[in-house]
């Protein structure tokens, strides 16, 4: 396989999984707002730079958002980098320069993909379709992944792929931490001023951000708060979209693309190796402690890792 080839896949995962973190996020802090028990939670304000924030908009905390405006940017305005819409649209560039090597079900399910949300009226979005919009992209989403994971010879195109979804996967759950973390500060600040709030249900949000509430519950059976959701998300193996788990397949599919018996201490593998046994043996307090600098550690490393990756895999000197 070129390496450039290669490469169309690594970000054609990364793509897809991107859409479906952004969709469901924008689902459920928009809608969860709407029913939230106190007047900081239902902030139209609060929730709408909460979302820029997620999609690493630059920051607007000093002036009023336009709800129609960032429901437009996020979904279907192609001239932001950060919208669905040009996640889809990658996806489907990068499908289309590998079209030789993947699958007709998988490229059609991309395709299908795409036009759904190129063809999505953008009135209809901000004014009543944001429910029907992020929900079928994140099934189209689940559509896709699924069809790489049936259609596809599990060899080194699947590898490359699964790379691509897992470390983007890792990514967008710690910006999602990262994230509703700032929201429950701001409750925080104002709980210790006097006023009767909580941020119980931003923990509860922020697993269902993650798909993982009713999973949590079932584990932990208990009531959301700041360890024991943290403890899921991050370290535990046994939460799919945990970043343990994302690590682990990481290092799965690198093992399956690297041809050294014993990986040398600068290699892709070495390093995500590493970071992988860190993370099986992090506990929570390590992480509650200072938690501004290990989403800084963390973002760091899976940055390093991503281009080290680019670097050994998918580009020819």
């Amino acid at each position: 396989m070129l390496a450039r080839v290669a490469n169309n896949l690594f970000w054609m995962g990364r793509y897809i999984e991107r859409s479906e973190h952004i969709a469901r996020y924008l689902r459920v802090n928009y809608f969860s707002s709407l029913d939230a028990p106190h007047e900081l939670s239902q902030s139209r304000q609060f929730v709408l730079k909460s979302l820029m924030f997620m999609v690493g908009a630059p920051n607007t905390s000093n002036k009023d958002l336009d709800e129609a405006d960032v429901l437009y940017n996020i979904g279907l305005n192609p001239d932001k980098e950060y919208s669905i819409i040009n996640c889809i649209k990658m996806a489907r560039e990068n499908a289309n320069s590998a079209r030789d090597i993947i699958s007709t079900e998988l490229y059609e399910a991309i395709n299908k993909f795409y036009h759904f949300v190129l063809n999505y009226s953008p009135d209809f979005l901000v004014k009543k379709g944001l429910y029907e919009f992020t929900s079928n992209v994140m099934e189209f989403a689940a559509i896709t992944k699924a069809k790489i994971r049936t259609t596809l010879l599990f060899d080194e195109v699947f590898s490359v792929i699964k790379l691509g979804v897992n470390m983007e996967r890792a990514t967008q759950v710690i910006g999602i931490i990262h994230s509703k973390y700032i929201d429950i500060q701001a409750i925080e600040l104002k709980r210790s001023e006097g006023f009767m709030v909580s941020p119980a249900l931003e923990w509860s949000t922020l697993l269902r951000c993650v798909e993982s509430y009713d999973m949590m519950k079932r584990y932990e059976r208990g009531v959301a708060n700041s360890y024991n959701t943290l403890e899921f998300l991050i370290l535990n193996p046994k939460c799919p979209r945990s970043v343990v788990n994302s690590l682990s397949e990481i290092s799965r599919h690198i093992d399956a693309l690297s041809h050294e018996k014993k990986p040398s201490k600068h290699s892709t593998a070495f390093l995500v190796n590493k970071l992988y046994a860190e993370y099986q043996y992090k506990y929570t307090e390590e992480i509650e402690v200072d938690f501004r600098t290990f989403i800084e550690t963390i973002l760091e490393s899976l940055f390093m890792i991503s281009k080290k990756m680019e670097k050994e895999f998918f580009y020819i000197d």
